[in-house]
């Protein structure tokens, strides 16, 4: 049985892990970046003949704005990011057809900055939705009709990008708090109260090492309690860091996987483990994370040059003891490499895929969707014993640099390409 494929007992596992779950949503929704576990995958099982019965477009509706978020859905409704009437702001359709519900500001003005447009997925926790503004913002609006709840500057902790590319980051609700990261020197990460928006903690980031530069990346936090602590794993400037939950304390950093352009990637997560890469020639390696009295050090397991792998943009997903992701700096060659070795089981750069470009990569059930930056969807096989192209999709709309992720939910594929957002039957039984 492939790794794709799951026990009961590891059913049993998500079952538990759904209960415990801070986010207020069904098991089928996709409340925020990446997923209810942010590691982009669904439990989901869809269609995999693609050649012989492929999807099937049902709509294409215009008014996300410009942007390059993914999208949100939790209960019937559709949530995304998007520049129009002159601001930047959260969207609203349902998604069973696309219709407009509604649409409110989060910034004052358009965001100015290389790429122009939206980054962030909104996180849907509860009746509340919180998005980060690309110009270096929080805001915390009512899922119900979108009104303003609070809104934080990033100024007010004297935030800061590596580079000029917008801030690029979904936003993480955990119990009472939300948690960002501004990038400054005195409040690299933050936990406010979501339900008002003030301070619970800021985390100063310690004397910058020779990696990297000032400033946050363009990833998203995600929670680890390895060593038996409970802390914040993110990719910022100066590489991936851990941040403790309960105090904002600064725990550990690894600056081998910072380039001085753009840290991307959200870091995997697993028990005592961190797996963490960037592109622009970095690499990519494997932590262990000890405990050290009252503290976390981490462990290099293994450091993989760039030639071997490096995740420029698009993510990557762990299954069992295999991480799948598209390697190479913009060029998204479908790889799998074992988890515990680093050893490239299959792909590398032998394997071109069908699209151009980095790819964003969604595992549903077991398969991979891969959405090249020119647009073309593969349908891979999510198994160790080798690549298999079960098929391809050249979407009804494309322009520019498709970085949007896919996102499957209740059978349908949602696509957002700018101001467009398309839809696609990929259920199991649909014809």
């Amino acid at each position: 049985m492939s790794s794709g494929r799951r026990s009961s007992l590891s059913a049993t596992l998500v079952a538990a892990l759904f209960c415990t779950a801070t986010l207020s949503v069904i098991a089928a929704d996709w409340p925020q970046w990446r997923g209810l576990e942010r590691d982009g995958r669904s439990t989901e099982a869809i269609r995999r003949d693609w050649d012989a019965n492929p999807p099937a477009h049902l709509w294409t509706v215009e008014g996300m704005g410009r942007g390059y978020a993914s999208v949100a859905v939790v209960d019937g409704r559709l949530y995304t990011v998007g520049n129009r009437d002159n601001a930047q702001c959260i969207i609203c359709v349902d998604a069973e057809s696309g219709r407009p519900i509604w649409s409110s500001k989060i910034t004052d003005s358009v965001p100015r900055h290389d790429y122009e447009g939206s980054r962030s997925t909104p996180t849907v926790d509860g009746d509340k939705i919180y998005a980060v503004s690309s110009d270096g913002g929080i805001a915390c609006l009512n899922l119900a009709d979108g009104s303003p709840v609070w809104r934080r500057s990033f100024r007010d902790f004297g935030g800061q990008l590596m580079s000029g590319w917008g801030f690029s980051e979904g936003p993480l609700v955990d119990g009472d708090n939300v948690i960002c990261t501004p990038g400054g020197p005195n409040a690299v990460m933050v936990a406010l109260n979501k339900a008002t928006g003030k301070d619970v903690w800021r985390c100063a980031m310690p004397r910058a090492e020779a990696r990297g530069r000032d400033g946050a990346g363009y990833s998203s936090i995600v929670v680890s309690n390895a060593g038996g602590v409970k802390q914040y794993v993110q990719t910022v400037g100066h590489g991936v860091i851990g941040v403790r939950a309960r105090d904002g304390k600064f725990l550990w950093g690894y600056d081998k996987v910072a380039n001085d352009v753009a840290n991307i990637p959200t870091p995997l997560v697993s028990g005592d483990h961190v797996f963490a890469s960037t592109g622009y020639g970095a690499g990519a390696a494997l932590l262990k994370l000890n405990k050290a009295g009252d503290g976390i050090r981490p462990e290099e397991v293994y450091f993989l040059q760039a030639n071997v792998f490096q995740n420029h943009h698009g993510g990557m997903v762990l299954d069992g003891d295999v991480v799948y992701a598209g390697h190479g700096h913009g060029q998204g060659f479908p790889t799998c490499l074992n988890w515990r070795t680093g050893k490239v089981v299959w792909g590398g750069s032998r394997q071109r895929g069908p699209g151009e470009g980095s790819a964003a990569l969604t595992q549903v059930g077991d398969g991979l969707l891969f959405r090249y930056q020119n647009g073309v969807l593969a349908l891979i096989d999510a198994s160790p014993q080798g690549y298999k192209l079960l098929g391809t999709l050249t979407p009804d709309y494309q322009e520019g640099d498709s970085w949007s992720h896919p996102v499957v939910v209740n059978g349908k594929m949602y696509l957002r390409e700018q101001d467009r957002l398309m839809c696609y039957d990929v259920s199991a039984s649909g014809n």
